[in-house]
């Protein structure tokens, strides 16, 4: 494992919900990185902000370690669920709380 890769899986097993984003969850730095932080908050999820724009190391292993190619990208505990358009949906489709609700996370 490389040592980008031994970092991202130390960042996703830091607590059940990681966000990996453009800025931070205080100040977004991206549209989408804005909607999955607006959409966390608004349902009551505890999650940590990861920013990429500190590292760009960091901003292309995070694509290759989840073969995903944007960012932000959200991971439940220790699990890719996906991007801006996934959560989005999930959360109009009444599926995102459920969901988190079935991964032992609870809603404030």
């Amino acid at each position: 494992m490389s040592e980008i890769d031994s970092l991202i899986k130390s960042e996703i097993d830091s607590a059940n919900i990681v966000l990996f984003m453009k800025g931070t969850p205080v100040f977004p730095q991206c549209g989408f990185s804005g909607q999955v932080v607006q959409i966390l908050s608004h349902i009551g999820a505890p999650f940590k902000g990861v920013n990429v724009l500190e590292d760009d190391t960091l901003r292309e292993g995070i694509k290759t370690f989840s073969n995903w190619p944007t960012i932000p990208q959200l991971y439940v505990n220790g699990t890719f669920v996906g991007g801006c358009d996934i959560i989005r949906e999930m959360f109009e489709e009444g599926e995102l709380r459920p969901f988190l609700a079935e991964q032992g996370i609870e809603l404030d």
